[in-house]
């Protein structure tokens, strides 16, 4: 009996003992790991959280250093004060506005004004192609050197005559702001057009230096005959004289272009014709003006 409650106790204890093996397995495997194990379990944690917040600021809109100045802040001293006499959100009529460049002109020297006005025309179609010339009255203020490409000799004319301006253009020279050339002699200065073209001295019929009448020519070249030409964007660009001439000279050139804008008005081009109006000196602040005085 003693010998068999033995045996009893004893399959007891091997039964309990494989039981047991299990969970000591269990246990060492689900254990405490070693120092090289949680190293690199944190490392790799680091380096996802580093990619996480890469990532973030990859979506986080770019912030310059310094803060993006203003175009009126990036320009110099004398500008910025010549700025402050001009009211950004107000159209002044043609006088004020006139009267105001002149002295809004920041440069020591004779500063040529100019006229921007904004038209609703596409130059892409012919007829919205706006270009005319025309005499300005109080002239343009400027030294105009005219060379005329005719047989004879005219005797306003700073060059002229065919041999003589052929010569030059062969050297590649130019001596000269306007040329003047006879329907008959086109021809001749076909093989230049690349040179003159490019330059705006080509002559044209249209801008009036295309003719059989080359001393009148001069004489309105001289006075202050301009042309001018709508740009890409609808905008025609003029320059109407010098600050020198006051307010009341300058009025007058300036309502002679827009007088002649208008009256170049596509018979296409319905409702507002001039968009905007702008003047400035060279140098100077851009002033707004109405554009009822079109």
């Amino acid at each position: 009996m003693a010998e068999d409650a033995k045996k009893t106790e004893e399959v007891k204890e091997a039964e309990l003992v494989v039981e047991a093996a299990p969970e000591k397995e269990a246990t060492a495997k689900a254990g405490k790991r070693s120092a090289k194990a949680v190293k690199e379990a944190e490392e790799k944690q680091a380096k996802e959280e580093r990619k996480e917040q890469a990532a973030e600021e990859a979506d986080k809109p770019k912030q310059h250093a310094n803060p993006t100045r203003s175009r009126l802040d990036r320009q110099g001293k004398k500008f910025r004060e010549s700025a402050k006499q001009v009211e950004a959100d107000k159209a002044y009529t043609l006088a004020e506005a006139l009267e105001l460049a002149t002295k809004t002109n920041p440069t020591k020297f004779d500063a040529t004004v100019e006229l921007h006005i904004n038209l609703n025309v596409d130059p892409r179609h012919a007829d919205q192609n706006i270009r005319d010339n025309l005499v300005l009255p109080a002239g343009t203020g400027k030294n105009v050197r005219v060379a005329v490409f005719a047989d004879e000799k005219v005797a306003d004319a700073d060059l002229s005559g065919i041999e003589e301006i052929t010569k030059q253009l062969d050297k590649g020279q130019m001596n000269f702001d306007i040329l003047i050339a006879t329907p008959a002699n086109m021809a001749k200065l076909g093989k230049y057009a690349r040179v003159l073209g490019p330059r705006g001295l080509m002559p044209n019929p249209k801008s009036g230096t295309v003719t059989a009448d080359v001393t009148k020519a001069v004489k309105e070249a001289k006075a202050g005959r301009v042309e001018y030409r709508v740009d890409s964007t609808g905008i025609v660009h003029m320059g109407i004289g010098k600050v020198s001439f006051g307010a009341d000279k300058l009025s007058e050139n300036a309502r002679a272009v827009l007088a002649s804008v208008k009256s170049n008005k596509p018979a296409s081009v319905k409702g507002v014709y001039v968009k905007a109006i702008h003047l400035a000196t060279t140098m100077g602040p851009s002033i707004t003006v109405d554009v009822t005085e079109a």
